[in-house]
């Protein structure tokens, strides 16, 4: 079965660039995920095996369902200690760049990164690679970059001596990206690898529960107000979309993650290809954000980099729109409208 990830060149490369670093910082991107959090504490602890002490770095806060996983602490946001966070990036002398394509999805920390003179390494799944790296390890049609964090653990011949403290993050990620391995899930080697990470004695089933099981109250009442009451059906075209203002998220006591896999309900319904999440920033004016999700050969990523300033795979993508909620129910009502004949 076929795990490695680079050529002997590449992987040469790669080794050398580690073993040369004094000071590593891994980050990854705004907004970070299951995936996004996973990769960057399995890789930091793949770098220890270095006897590096690399610093995790993200731009802003992670969702409440991930703070259990190990080594979560080590974490610094951005958003929070910019000061310390720029410090260690202007004196890093290698940068991972984990789950993103381009800086701009750095948010705040983009400037650092594009002022720093460290040398960039770019592990993603994401189309379109921009980021200016002297490696990059880009392959779009795997599942997660957890499932790349552990091909290259792998391929490193690191694994054996790896722990839970890598295989649980790794295995949180490549859950999360799949939605518990419903979609982007085929490939065998996927499967090879749950099989290895569980040789490390994790529980896949409360790693599970852990993400989510963990809701209040509010949340499964926010799911409900949304499936009845906010979820819209464009006719004929296989679509729906569903829209979460600020009054709605106060209403149910928002919290980082509360939203998250609400845009795959509506495609439970049968027949359904599209559907669309339009969110009231919190914090923002005139900021929406936009989750696209789509099932079989429908590109929602291409939707979301026509009608949303986005992009992502190909069934599960994100954007945002600089405009009132009203203005984005029009916009999304066009681009389902655009795309009529590919839905139908």
């Amino acid at each position: 079965m076929q795990i490695d990830l680079l050529n002997s060149t590449e992987l040469q490369h790669l080794r050398d660039l580690i073993v040369a670093a004094d000071n590593i910082v891994v980050c990854c991107h705004v907004s970070p995920d299951g995936d996004a959090i996973g990769s960057s504490l399995a890789w930091a602890e793949t770098l220890r095996q270095f006897d590096k002490n690399p610093r995790i770095i993200v731009p802003d806060q992670f969702p409440d369902f991930l703070r259990w996983l190990p080594c979560i602490e080590t974490i610094i946001r951005y958003d929070k200690h910019p000061d310390e966070a720029d410090a260690l990036i202007a004196d890093a002398d290698l940068i991972f760049c984990l789950d993103f394509n381009e800086l701009s999805r750095t948010d705040d920390m983009r400037p650092s990164l594009e002022a720093t003179h460290a040398r960039k390494v770019l592990i993603d799944h994401h189309l379109n690679p921009s980021v200016d790296a002297v490696l990059t390890i880009s392959r779009p049609p795997l599942s997660s970059t957890c499932e790349m964090v552990f091909r290259l653990a792998w391929q490193l011949g690191l694994f054996e001596q790896l722990d839970r403290k890598f295989a649980v993050p790794v295995y949180c990620g490549m859950m999360t990206d799949t939605g518990g391995f419903t979609f982007a899930s085929n490939a065998p080697e996927i499967f090879f690898i749950i099989c290895q990470l569980l040789t490390k004695g994790i529980d896949k089933d409360k790693i599970y529960r852990n993400v989510y099981n963990v809701f209040s109250e509010y949340r499964l009442r926010l799911q409900g107000y949304v499936l009845y009451e906010k979820m819209q059906i464009v006719d004929k075209c296989h679509a729906a979309f569903f829209t979460l203002t600020r009054d709605d998220l106060k209403r149910f006591h928002y919290v980082k993650g509360d939203s998250e896999g609400l845009v795959n309900m509506p495609l439970q319904i049968k027949g359904m290809r599209l559907s669309i999440s339009l969110r009231e920033d919190t914090e923002r004016d005139n900021y929406i954000l936009v989750s696209l999700r789509s099932v079989d050969d429908f590109p929602c990523n291409e939707m979301a980099g026509r009608f949303f300033n986005g992009g992502g795979h190909k069934n599960a993508s994100g954007g945002k729109l600089f405009c009132s909620i009203a203005e984005a129910v029009k916009i999304t009502r066009k681009a389902i409208l655009a795309y009529s004949d590919m839905l139908r």
